[in-house]
């Protein structure tokens, strides 16, 4: 479980490319191992079984020279229980009676007359232990080794046991056991950088198409005219990424159709918005002036005559302003520029919320200024049209008593303009579209106030901010609501009196 575990936890590959290679390193490490250990398993099998051929050969010719007297050195040259010239040096003989150790001894290398062999009570139990079967079996002496024993009844009743070592065979499979893991790693590693090279080959058509797909991820699709890039290389049609590449293909076919007919179903709407916006201001104005007109009348007028023209003249004034605000949308959807040049952030800030203090002296209103006055580049009227709008909804959408604050400050480069009210907040269904055009909360907006009703004013606000490259974020919950604008500052200047 533990290895598991950490097999968890181990870095995987991201890319295809990179699974794909590992995959293949993985399959040919899998198989590398597994002719290994069969090769190793099977010349140790094969080793082994020589020895024991070779122990069944020579027979018990050693241990038999340990019946009477003891072996000695000169009987390598043969005598009279067997001859014992033939047999290699490190060969162990034992001699067993009633289960007991009497005789053991090795045969040394060289002339080396030194044949006892220290046996340990565990050595003694495992001769003893031993299977008088005539074959082969592994046991371990503390002295001497591993050694390959066979067990065999001598002609007193007693047993002859006879062995070789296998250090030689240990050396033998140790030694392969190195060559196979030397040329399996070689194998590996070079399978590893072709098959990278192979892999990265044929994933050509496929990273084409994701560095298309790359490229059309990065483009604004959410308006205006775009431009798609080149469609990605085909390939072999009868591959699965020849196949993924033409359907690609085929939906940035379908993509950049429907992209045109947007874009000239939006020019279309911008230019009738324009130019509705554009015709309607005379005839707007027209009806306000005969209001006015009317009413400066000297004759007497019934008060229902005169109610009425104030209306009339009350509301083509609300209408003029919507009518200059969807022109102004208008115009800055086309991309007209506006005016540039410095502006004093700070003083706008202050004439702007005088302005409200006048208009609203039900709220408490706050101002949070910097020491130094905050400069951006711009058209001073549209940013104070910003500041205005965004008071004008702070003070329409609050009930009287509210505390509004406004903070201007600077941030890496950027000059920051908070407005914020303690007021009840935006409603959670209207905040994701909020800056949309004609987005209003009913519920808290009152019929009379100017300018109101249509739903421009955030419009407007993110519209003018997005044209001086800026951005107007919303944070609302009950009891605190917040509306942030970041545009490019140019810097602090010398302090100005305010």
């Amino acid at each position: 479980m533990k290895f598991l575990r950490r097999l968890r936890h181990l870095p995987r590959p991201r890319t295809l490319r990179a699974r794909l290679t590992a995959g293949l390193v993985v399959l040919l490490a899998v198989s590398c191992a597994a002719v290994g250990i069969a090769a190793v398993v099977e010349l140790n099998g094969f080793l082994t079984g020589r020895l024991d051929q070779q122990l069944q050969q020579t027979g018990p010719s050693f241990p038999q020279s340990l019946e009477h007297g003891g072996y000695k050195p000169s009987d390598r040259d043969g005598d009279e229980h067997g001859d014992t010239r033939r047999q290699a040096a490190g060969t162990f003989g034992a001699r067993l009676l009633k289960s007991r150790v009497t005789n053991a001894a090795v045969i040394p290398s060289g002339a080396d007359p030194d044949l006892t062999v220290g046996l340990t009570g565990r050595d003694r139990r495992a001769l003893a232990e031993l299977p008088v079967d005539g074959r082969g079996h592994t046991v371990h002496l503390s002295s001497i080794g591993d050694y390959r024993l066979l067990a065999g009844t001598g002609r007193d009743g007693d047993v002859l046991i006879t062995g070789l070592p296998l250090e030689p065979v240990r050396a033998t499979v140790h030694r392969l056991e190195l060559v196979a893991a030397g040329v399996f790693g070689l194998a590996l590693a070079a399978t590893g950088v072709a098959g990278a090279l192979w892999v990265r080959w044929s994933l050509r058509p496929l990273s084409r198409v994701a560095a298309t797909a790359t490229r059309v991820s990065e483009l604004p699709l959410a308006s205006g005219e775009v431009a798609l890039p080149p469609r990605a290389p085909e390939s072999d049609p009868r591959s699965e990424v020849g196949r993924v590449a033409t359907a690609f293909n085929r939906m940035l076919g379908h993509v950049e159709d429907a992209l045109t007919k947007r874009h000239a179903s939006e020019e279309r709407l911008r230019s009738f918005a324009a130019d509705a916006s554009h015709e309607l201001r005379t005839p707007v104005a027209s009806v306000r002036g005969h209001a006015e007109l009317a009413l400066l009348h000297p004759g007497p007028l019934p008060p229902e005559i005169t109610r009425a023209l104030e209306r009339i003249a009350a509301e083509s004034s609300r209408m003029g302003e919507m009518v200059d605000d969807l022109l102004l949308l208008a115009r800055l959807d086309a991309g007209r520029p506006l005016e540039s040049h410095p502006v004093d952030l700070t003083r706008l800030t202050l004439d702007a919320v005088t302005d409200a203090r006048a208009t609203g002296p039900d709220h408490r209103w706050t101002l949070d200024l910097p020491e130094e006055p905050v400069t951006v580049t711009g058209d001073t009227h549209r940013l104070h049209q910003v500041l205005a709008n965004l008071l004008a909804n702070a003070r329409l959408h609050t009930p009287a008593g509210t505390k509004v604050t406004v903070t201007l400050e600077t941030d890496g480069g950027r000059a920051l303009l908070h407005v914020h009210d303690d007021g009840p907040g935006v409603p959670k269904d209207i905040q994701p579209g909020v800056f949309e055009r004609f987005t209003r909360a009913e519920h808290r907006r009152r019929a009379d106030a100017p300018g109101g009703g249509a739903g421009l004013g955030l419009s407007i606000v993110a519209a003018v901010v997005e044209a001086h490259r800026g951005t107007v974020t919303l944070e609302s919950r009950p009891g605190t609501t917040t509306f942030t604008v970041a545009l490019p500052a140019t810097g602090a200047r010398s302090a100005t009196e305010l």
